[in-house]
């Protein structure tokens, strides 16, 4: 089947302003989608729009609800809200479907269009192929609506809030960073009426400033900061959230970085110590630490892996539980970045907010046993992931240096478990990821991720000195280059 020309694994991402994120494109994309998503009803389809922090979101908001009114929708604005929130009152409120104008953890510069099926999912590629098909076409109907949406933010407060009714924050301290963005009001604002003393930062987005030197990424490439923040403020817990709240990395109170490994395998155990894992099973993408594999094998959890990108973790999960429909069971599969799905028979998007909440709950269950106590039962791999900007996409297989390159890392690199190697969907950006054993220092497998970094850079006409970084997945932070 062919591939969406403007779809990624995540929506359309581009740089505000230009192809394909400029009002034109986006006007038109909102006329298509709303023929495609609206069916053949004969009432308007409605539509929840909602956005994160970034300059460029209301006047993209702006041209999308101009084309979805074109073709005769009905809007409802839900204003600034995480993306799960978009997700779960696209469903709450009985919508067609749901848009999420934000570009997740990527630069203020940039910015995105995803699209929500009825039920708060992302779209398969078949009806993304349908859209982009109407795209330029002269929209059908018109004289839509837009309904004011913010009094149904409280919904989802409430639905947080209700996750863990038992929860108790009362005594404990909990350290935010919103990233300034869409979580900079919410989040705080949750934590606090369960009780904790909150010290929330980068709350004060100025359409700039959302993911800078702030956030969820930002932690995983320089950790020391925050968890030093963590420190001083004697917090019990950490928790950084990126641009649009889907994901979340916490830090625990001796002020190291807990990832999305990390978090799966803690609640893996928990889920199946109370008899409530779907299908006794985790699901990860190829990308995992490979130590988490071991973890599960040793602790009776069946783990499934995917390709890379959460749609394709929602995917395995709701074949699961298709397979299993048994009432309270929890589908549990996420990323390393946070990224975590707690699918429900309500909930089928990952939640940075809701994801916090669950680990929370579990350390309340443990008698508020220090975070530190549960990680360091769960070991992990040296692994480093690299990432470098790329002018263009061929096929890696095809670009002969690189095959040979890559032969001779695995010769150099006896210990070494995995290798993945892939473009991003999302960015104009390759990704590699090398893990390797004890026989191993992080510094020898980082000099290897720039020689193939530095080869694809040429072989994509790449300019020189172009972005690369490479990420210290296990112990975070950034690998220099050296020679």
């Amino acid at each position: 089947m062919a591939k969406p020309r403007y779809f990624g694994t995540d929506g359309i991402r581009g740089l505000a302003g230009k192809e394909p994120m400029t009002e034109a494109f986006v006007r038109s994309l909102g006329a298509a989608a709303a023929r495609v998503l609206g069916g053949n009803k004969r009432s308007a389809p409605v539509f929840v729009v909602g956005r994160d922090t970034r300059a460029s979101g209301p006047v993209l908001q702006a041209a999308l609800t101009e084309g979805l009114l074109a073709s005769g929708a009905e809007v409802i604005d839900l204003g600034i809200l995480p993306t799960p929130g978009i997700g779960f009152l696209t469903r709450r409120l009985g919508a067609d479907a749901g848009v999420v104008i934000s570009a997740s953890h990527n630069p203020a510069p940039e910015n995105g269009i995803k699209f929500l099926n009825a039920h708060g999912m992302k779209l398969g590629e078949d009806v993304e192929l349908a859209i982009e098909a109407l795209l330029g076409q002269a929209p059908a109907g018109g004289g839509g609506l837009v309904k004011d949406g913010a009094r149904w933010r409280e919904d989802y407060l409430r639905d947080l809030l209700e996750s863990q009714p038992d929860l108790d924050l009362s005594g404990k301290t909990l350290l935010l960073d919103c990233a300034n963005g869409a979580s900079f009001e919410v989040a705080p604002e949750l934590f606090r009426r369960l009780g904790a003393r909150v010290i929330a930062l980068n709350t004060h987005p100025d359409g700039l400033n959302i993911n800078d030197r702030a956030g969820s990424e930002h932690l995983r490439s320089d950790p020391s900061r925050f968890g030093s923040e963590v420190r001083e403020y004697q917090a019990d817990l950490g928790m950084a959230f990126d641009g649009d709240a889907d994901r979340v990395i916490l830090v625990d109170e001796a002020g190291r970085m807990v990832d999305g490994d990390h978090m799966l395998a803690i609640l893996a155990a928990y889920f199946l110590e109370k008899g409530r894992l779907l299908k006794e099973t985790l699901v990860t993408t190829t990308m995992a630490n490979g130590a988490l594999a071991g973890y599960c094998q040793k602790n009776g959890i069946h783990l499934i892996e995917t390709p890379v990108g959460d749609k394709y973790i929602t995917e395995e999960l709701l074949r699961l539980s298709r397979a299993e429909a048994a009432s309270g069971k929890v589908g549990l599969g996420g990323e390393q970045s946070g990224h975590i799905i707690l699918l429900d028979e309500t909930h089928r998007t990952g939640d940075g907010i809701r994801t916090a909440l669950f680990m929370l709950a579990v350390l309340a269950e443990k008698n508020w046993q220090p975070l530190s106590a549960l990680t360091g039962q769960i070991g992990k791999f040296p692994q480093l992931i690299a990432s470098c900007n790329v002018a263009s996409k061929p096929e890696l297989t095809e670009i002969q240096p690189l095959n040979a390159l890559l032969e001779e890392v695995r010769c150099e690199l006896p210990g070494l478990v995995r290798m993945n190697l892939r473009y991003s969907g999302t960015e104009p950006k390759c990704r590699l990821m090398l893990e390797a054993d004890a026989r191993h220092t992080p510094t020898e497998v980082a000099r290897h991720a720039w020689r193939v970094c530095e080869l694809i850079q040429r072989e994509t006409g790449t300019p020189a000195g172009a972005k690369i970084e490479v990420l210290n997945v296990s112990d975070g932070g950034l690998m220099p280059r050296l020679e």
